[in-house]
């Protein structure tokens, strides 16, 4: 394609927004960013004085000291090979980059010593001095592990995520990472997509909070004064933006999506990131209309830089440029380097496009020296807030090396707060310490592969205790036995005659079932969701035993479990729990910690119910069972096998109906910023402590666009004695009353009409009062 058409495309899918979610002064700011129009690409180049930062001047003078090639070096991330620093032969192009100044980050290398020895190549070696920002994939741990990120969306507490990130950004900036590839926040209805482990589910405002909150326990205060620290690392907004709408759940591929849905669906955890500060964005492998994120501007430019007014840079997903070519969008390596540059992509992971391409590109007048210059600046002003200009380097002395008590602590109390006991008959659960003799069985019982989907370093180094160990502890005077049964994948069912004997022998027994590691995460898509293997011909054989036994289920995403669960008198979605998993399993197991952990995305029954999910649109034929012609399948029972929110106790809770602080408000009013206070109480009406997620949802039954049956605006954890009760209070205001429009320059509204305001335990909560909008 010449490059007078594709000019012509790209300003034809531009167009201004304005900020997702924005109340009161943000949608001011938004409806002035939608007065000033589309534009060139250009006029997005510089932040706003309060995003910019107090180092402009310095990167002023920087940038008119360098030469085309030195900033293109900025713009340029290389990876590194192996685990040795450098001198070994093996990296020659990176150091040789690093010398002469044409490398501005370096992917996964990581210890002090080695990547001081690279950083002196940068400071020391190259004629400004300028150094290198060392980016690794710190996900849900350095060295300790914490659950993955879907589990710690399932504790509906984002406290965890924010211990989960001040440990890891403590561990690794201590080894010489400055900046993580985390979090990722892309929200789906897609169970099938391996990348589900890495998110927080299939809400956007629980995305929200946990992107905010894992923002902030890596980069400490919004306004990016705190990244100098030593306990604080480069946080990474991804992936932007829809990745989880991928077809199919079939990871890379492509996103058709509305106006709509991409506004009210997929960016608002972006934007919330994004006001907590976060320093970098990541753009995703997907395209978005037809359109490869990589190439976007009305994503990347339109709403993350003019709109948003984010002053930090957009890093490409790894070779996420060049692929634009298999894409099918970019004729050449120049044409796709001179496409992601112009659309708002400032520094290219691994791939060379635009280093390569670029003097020439700029030259012919298809890049701007402009757009250069803010793509330099951009990178330039995180170094300079990570301190790297004054403090380049870390004590080799100081480095941690291995995770300290405190930090498995955290990990612990952090993975009992994430497991979401699903089911639980006849009180199996939590079972007696003084129980005689215990049967551990199943794939991962002894198994260490709780540590979930990109570890980090700390998985390969270090064992997670498992739940065998676990249960040994905290029952040490019972006579625990072990026996497989059945491998983690595989149809052999040698061990089952082992493992049911156990069973008998036993007094109870816990089968530990799931997901092995390897096949949650990326490129880890599945077309069925069950157990894989023969781990339920297992299950159904201890049950079988006639004798009492728990089922729990370690794993990456929502599993769809068939004929066992009936059989199964309690269920534990145990998630990959990390380092620390087993124990926090026996703590829950034994009752020493009460779980209070909720679904963060809906179960399915089968496969073939997905997508199913909480927050869908009603048809005109909704379900119902006296009539045919309504929209269900005819060999399963409507809605999910466990929906979003749900997750039982030891102890039972009661919610009171919500009541309104007012049952009016004026459109005009929630624009300008006002709010209604909707209150309940929760009580513990059983006899033991415990928690309970008193959850807020509203559905607006008539609108100009058709709104989602319920949407989660509010959620609190609240921590109850046996027979307390506590007030929970919510405010309402136009962020959670309004919507997107399907404007191709976007459209914030707040119509006029009733909204029905529910409270409860999970997503089919029926108490409900009514506001009405004026």
């Amino acid at each position: 394609m010449d490059g007078m058409r594709r000019r012509t495309l790209l300003a034809a899918i531009g167009g201004t927004v304005a900020a997702s979610g924005a109340t009161g002064a943000q949608l001011a700011t938004g409806a002035a960013a939608q007065a000033a129009g589309g534009g060139d690409m250009e006029d997005a180049a510089q932040p706003s004085a309060r995003r910019a930062g107090p180092h402009e001047e310095k990167i002023r003078k920087l940038l008119g000291r360098m030469t085309v090639e030195e900033k293109l070096g900025q713009l340029q991330q290389l990876t590194w090979n192996g685990d040795t620093g450098p001198g070994g032969g093996q990296n020659e192009e990176v150091e040789r980059a690093a010398r002469s100044g044409r490398v501005g980050s370096v992917l996964n290398l990581h210890g002090a010593a080695h990547t001081n020895a690279l950083q002196r190549l940068a400071v020391e070696k190259s004629r400004l001095g300028i150094p290198l920002l060392f980016g690794l994939d710190v996900i849900h741990g350095f060295w300790t592990t914490f659950p993955i990120p879907l589990a710690q969306a399932a504790s509906f507490d984002p406290a965890v995520a924010v211990r989960d990130a001040e440990v890891a950004s403590v561990e690794a900036r201590s080894n010489g990472v400055q900046w993580t590839f985390a979090p990722m926040m892309d929200v789906t209805h897609e169970p099938r997509w391996g990348r589900i482990a890495e998110g927080s589910g299939e809400d956007p405002h629980l995305a929200e909070r946990f992107a905010a909150a894992k923002v902030t326990g890596h980069q400490g205060r919004a306004d990016g004064t705190d990244l100098a620290r030593a306990d604080r690392i480069a946080a990474c907004a991804k992936h932007f933006v829809a990745y989880g709408g991928a077809e199919g759940g079939r990871d890379y591929n492509t996103v058709d999506v509305s106006e709509a849905r991409l506004r009210n669906l997929y960016l608002p955890p972006f934007k919330a990131a994004v006001d907590a500060g976060v320093a970098t964005v990541m753009a995703s492998f997907n395209t978005i209309n037809g359109v490869p994120a990589h190439a976007n501007p009305h994503t990347l430019t339109d709403v993350l830089k003019r709109a948003w007014d984010f002053p930090g840079f957009v890093v490409s997903d790894y070779t996420g440029v060049q692929e634009m070519i298999t894409h099918g969008f970019a004729a050449d390596t120049a044409d796709a380097a001179r496409l992601a540059l112009t659309a708002g992509v400032d520094m290219e992971m691994v791939g060379t496009t635009i280093r390569d391409h670029g003097a020439k590109l700029l030259a012919a007048g298809d890049i701007s020296q402009q757009r250069l210059d803010d793509a330099v600046t951009r990178i330039l002003r995180v170094k300079f807030q990570l301190g790297l200009f004054d403090n380049p380097y870390v004590d080799e002395g100081a480095a941690v090396t291995a995770p300290t008590p405190a930090a498995r602590k955290a990990a612990r109390e952090v993975a009992s707060r994430c497991l979401v006991l699903l089911r639980n008959e006849r009180k199996t659960l939590p079972l007696r310490r003084d129980t005689a003799s215990i049967a551990v069985v199943g794939p991962f019982g002894d198994s260490p592969d709780l540590h979930g989907t990109w570890a980090g370093p700390g998985g390969k180094k270090f064992r997670a205790t498992t739940v065998l160990d676990g249960i040994r502890k905290a029952a040490p005077t019972a006579r625990v036995s072990h026996a497989q049964g059945v491998p983690p994948e595989g149809g052999d069912t040698s061990g089952i005659k082992a493992a049911t004997a156990a069973a008998r022998a036993a007094d109870v027994t816990v089968v530990v079932v799931g997901e092995p590691s390897a096949i949650s995460g990326e490129a880890s898509s599945r077309s069925q969701l069950g157990l894989p293997g023969a781990q339920a011909e297992l299950i159904a054989a201890i049950a079988k035993v006639g004798k009492p036994f728990a089922v729990v289920v370690v794993g990456g995403r929502p599993l769809t479990m068939g004929d066992w669960l009936a059989s199964a008198p309690a269920v534990v979605m145990a998630w990959h729990p990390g380092i620390e998993g087993g124990n926090a399993i026996a703590d829950v197991l034994f009752g020493t910690v009460n779980p209070g952990g909720k679904l963060p995305a809906s179960f399915p029954r089968a496969v073939g119910q997905i997508p199913i999910h909480y927050n869908h649109e009603n048809t005109g034929r909704p379900y119902r069972a006296d009539e045919k012609y309504t929209s269900k399948y005819l060999d399963l029972p409507p809605g999910p096998q466990f929906p979003f929110g749900h997750g039982l106790s030891y102890t039972t809770f009661e919610i009171t109906p919500p009541r309104l602080g007012a049952d009016r408000i004026g459109a005009d009013a929630l624009r300008a910023g006002d709010t209604v206070e909707v209150t309940t109480t929760v009580r513990n009406t059983g006899d033991r402590a415990g928690d309970e997620v008193v959850q807020l949802y509203v559905h607006d039954p008539v609108a100009s666009i058709t709104q989602p049956v319920r949407r989660l605006r509010g959620f609190r954890r609240v921590s109850l004695e046996p027979g307390q009760s506590r007030p929970v209070r919510f405010s309402l205001g136009a962020d959670d009353l309004g919507f997107w429009t399907n404007d191709s320059a976007g459209r914030f509204v707040v119509e006029p009409g009733t909204v029905e305001v529910y409270v409860g335990g999970d997503s089919t909560a029926r108490d409900k009062a009514v506001l009405r909008v004026t």
